[in-house]
């Protein structure tokens, strides 16, 4: 298990040494070489460059994931509850999903302007659906052995869902927030494209006017780093739901 880290470190090497090498044939506009990035990601950051950007950002994916993340979890805990619902509603939420994000990122900046709340709507809004479609299919299909022992000790509804329903399918809502911590960063991204001047989406757009290729590169490495960050901490609570339940259905 300990070789891993260091073959993917090789890896990551071997790569950056190919990627020297071919950027060195090119010019700087079309691939610039990773030293080059690196040096205007260094500047960039000791600069304070970066720095309100980065929060603009971060903030925009925090918020929106937090609404959209909060809103999909409910949905999808009352969806699951009550099928008339389910198949009432499920249709329409389906179908809201399939309209690109991107078309409708003009649209939210047209009703809620150029500030932070329109990045977090479209944020929320992509953000949203993993965490309702997992929820949904954790509280539906819990084991139905356990569903009815919970029934003949006579648990109420309320109780067998706080007890049994969410606990038990948490490691499948967890699973919809890794995907949800991905997509956030894209939705603030897109919506930082469309309109605004400040995040690491609106440098990217900055610097392709000013053709300064090894900047996007930077501003792509500062996002990349982001994801990679809270889709670590997302597992980190993973990890420490696990050892929990493992506890609590060792006493029980």
């Amino acid at each position: 298990m300990k070789r891993f880290p260091i073959y993917s470190v090789t890896l990551l090497l071997l790569l950056l040494f190919i990627w020297e090498l071919a950027a060195r044939s090119m010019s700087e506009l079309v691939l610039p070489t990773p030293i080059v990035i690196f040096h205007t990601l260094f500047e960039g950051i000791m600069g304070g460059y970066f720095t309100p950007h980065i929060i603009r950002t971060t903030s925009e994916v925090l918020l929106g994931l937090f609404f959209g993340g909060l809103f999909g979890f409910v949905a999808g805990i009352i969806l699951g509850e009550v099928p008339f619902l389910r198949k009432l509603l499920f249709p329409y939420i389906i179908a809201s999903q399939a309209v690109p994000k991107l078309a409708l990122a003009p649209l939210f900046i047209l009703w809620f302007g150029f500030g932070m709340t329109s990045k977090v709507v479209i944020t929320a809004l992509i953000c949203f659906f993993p965490l309702l479609e997992n929820t949904v299919m954790a509280i539906k299909y819990t084991d139905k052995q356990k569903q009815e022992l919970f029934k003949m000790l006579g648990a109420s509804r309320w109780q067998t869902l706080f007890h049994l329903k969410i606990p038990a399918g948490m490691p499948g809502i967890i699973a919809g927030l890794r995907v949800a911590v991905v997509l956030a960063i894209v939705g603030a991204v897109v919506g930082e494209f469309i309109g605004g001047s400040d995040g690491l989406g609106a440098v990217i757009i900055a610097s392709q006017g000013m053709m300064d290729t090894p900047l996007m590169f930077a501003t792509l490495i500062l996002l990349t780093a982001m994801g990679m960050v809270l889709y670590q901490a997302v597992q980190l609570l993973e990890k420490k739901w696990d050892k929990r339940f493992i506890k609590e259905t060792e006493k029980k």
